[in-house]
């Protein structure tokens, strides 16, 4: 790789599919998949010329580009999650091509049957994604407000108080991690998610982009969604500590209010430790770092060579275009 893109901080990032990679560029996005016969499945697309105002002023891009990236993530999920579906439908389609025309009419039917499915499928993972917020709501929100409330020594004061709710809230968040680590099919994701942090390392570091190289690097990244959730966890501490109400659906409610506020500081805090590299950014990064052992696990060749064609169509022609 050329002089110029050594020891670069990129403003590429990703995100760990089922069996894949997501890799979000400057001028273009693309997706990797293994699919179930082994082959590699790359989709690549076009962004956006122009970014909108709200993407770019400071605190408030932070909400709007947190919004559009779950978004975004949560379309590409599916889509890996269809993509392991791929093999048993062309078996089926080419079964379907040698049957005689008696069946054609039977065979039509099912198509509409599989449309259908495909359409309960899309409202069930809707309602799931509903669920899952009002679970995370109560997670996060009310139960450390709730637990709180049975201990008076945590209610003395409202620092106090919001210290207490701060501190249950990341042992809720680590243990939930430590939880889904038990799974078989989340672990194998977060094998994935170490390989998208390793080979972006690897093009940070301006090495060539090989299993080899990649292998060579860290698995943990300062701008990692986990870091940044637990930016915002700790911002909520004290924003909270402002909160002058003590009566749990007061308080509840204010966070529910001042979450935009929490989210815009973290995502700047998030963009500098990303772009910095200084002792207060190595603070500011360390927690982040240490629960991404949980988050990230060492990814195998397989899922190397994913992340690596994920990456691929994302690095611009121009590199000082993605440099911080």
């Amino acid at each position: 790789m050329s002089e110029q893109n050594k020891q670069h901080k990129s403003k590429i990032g990703g995100q760990a599919l089922i069996e894949g990679v997501m890799m979000n560029g400057i001028h273009k996005g693309a997706m990797a998949c293994r699919l179930p016969n082994g082959t590699i499945d790359v989709e690549v697309w076009d962004k956006k010329g122009t970014v909108a105002w709200y993407r770019k002023a400071p605190l408030i891009r932070g909400v709007f580009n947190f919004v559009i990236s779950l978004k975004e993530g949560y379309r590409c999920l599916m889509k890996s999650a269809e993509k392991q579906m791929v093999e048993e439908d062309e078996e089926n389609k080419d079964s379907a091509e040698n049957e005689g025309n008696a069946e054609k009419e039977q065979n039509k039917d099912e198509e509409k049957s599989e449309s259908l499915s495909e359409k309960a499928m899309s409202a069930i993972m809707g309602i799931v994604m509903v669920l899952s917020l009002v679970v995370a709501v109560g997670l996060f929100v009310f139960l450390p407000k709730w637990i709180v409330n049975f201990f008076d020594f945590l209610t003395v004061n409202r620092f106090v108080r919001s210290f207490s709710e701060g501190i249950i809230k990341i042992l809720i968040f680590i243990g939930y991690l430590a939880f889904t680590t038990l799974m078989k099919d989340v672990r194998r994701t977060y094998e994935y998610h170490g390989a998208e942090h390793k080979t972006i390392a690897c093009f940070e570091a301006g090495l060539e982009l090989t299993v080899e190289n990649v292998k060579k690097q860290v698995r943990f990244h300062p701008r990692c969604g986990t870091s940044f959730i637990f930016i915002t966890l700790f911002i909520s501490i004290l924003v909270m500590c402002l909160v002058p109400f003590d009566i749990v659906w007061q308080r509840m409610l204010s966070g529910i209010v001042l979450l935009p506020i929490m989210v815009g500081i973290s995502y700047e805090l998030i963009r500098i430790a990303g772009r910095y590299d200084n002792p207060f950014t190595k603070i500011l990064s360390a927690p982040g770092l240490w629960i991404q052992r949980i988050t990230t696990k060492e990814p195998d060749a397989s899922e190397i060579e994913c992340a690596i064609e994920a990456m691929k169509p994302c690095i611009p022609e121009n590199i000082e275009e993605d440099i911080w």
